[in-house]
């Protein structure tokens, strides 16, 4: 069953559509990295599935019991937020606040949640160290942990591996990985590391503007001789192909000198 589904969706600004026709859905097990080149429409397509924008035109629909304010979100780092003066704890457990309804303070479930996903992630060691004092890796280990305590079904991952080296990155694309696959949780992660994102997605969703390819990722590396080709080359240059079919004037009516003698003798 779909835990989340976006049928023909329209998402933009001021009336201005930035991706058009949106159309893929994501189940329990699925492990889908959303690629483009920068300006392809994937920040958009963020915000319209956390519901900080509306679509423009068709449905974001979520179901098997997932609510929009239950989708645990990891955002792009900022150089504010790498700053924060907490500890990794209180980072973690603020994870718990759309779970708090009308409480105005955690309670021992919250802190008992938290705990548990610092211990899932190997972080509970630095559960009392200030989270300004930590590495970019274990930075994002404690905003992963973080937006675990806000979900049971699915992840929203913004380019997580954004400033990382290749050791950290690495690691945080195992991660997910272990989330996905041990704890039953969906993931869907924004990246511009296609090497990677090939190497542990099962679905590839691939912008420009709108939809280019929705599918598994083994059909979308396969040739046609099922080799493995460029994908990204592959649907560019497939796009500017129909693109250029639309835009080409239609071919002037072939010339006929019969009819120009007939006009005359009548």
């Amino acid at each position: 069953m779909s835990i989340l589904t976006c049928n023909h969706v329209t998402l933009g600004y001021d009336g201005v559509p930035i991706l058009s026709d949106i159309n893929f859905s994501v189940g329990q097990d699925t492990y889908l990295c959303v690629i483009g080149e920068n300006g392809a429409g994937k920040s958009t397509l963020v915000k319209g599935i956390l519901g900080l924008i509306k679509p423009m035109s068709g449905r974001i629909e979520t179901g098997d019991g997932l609510k929009p304010n239950e989708i645990g979100y990891l955002p792009q780092q900022t150089q504010i937020q790498k700053d924060f003066p907490a500890s990794v704890r209180e980072v973690v457990v603020s994870g718990r606040i759309n779970s708090m309804g009308w409480r105005p303070f955690m309670n021992k479930k919250d802190y008992a949640e938290a705990d548990k996903n610092m211990e899932l992630l190997g972080i509970t060691n630095l559960r009392d160290h200030c989270y300004q004092d930590l590495s970019g890796g274990q930075q994002q280990r404690v905003l992963l942990a973080r937006a675990l305590c806000a979900t049971k079904k699915l992840l929203l991952l913004d380019e997580p591996v954004s400033g990382l080296d290749p050791v950290a990155a690495r690691d945080m694309y195992e991660l997910t990985s272990k989330i996905n696959k041990e704890q039953g949780i969906a993931i869907i992660m924004v990246s511009h590391d296609l090497d990677e994102a090939m190497r542990y997605s099962n679905h590839i969703l691939h912008l420009s503007h709108k939809q280019l390819f929705f599918g598994k990722t083994r059909d979308y590396i396969a040739g046609e001789d099922g080799g493995v080709v460029n994908p990204i080359e592959r649907y560019l240059k497939r796009d500017a192909a129909n693109h250029a079919r639309r835009t080409e004037p239609a071919a002037p009516a072939p010339y006929d000198a019969s009819a120009k003698i007939n006009r005359k003798e009548s």
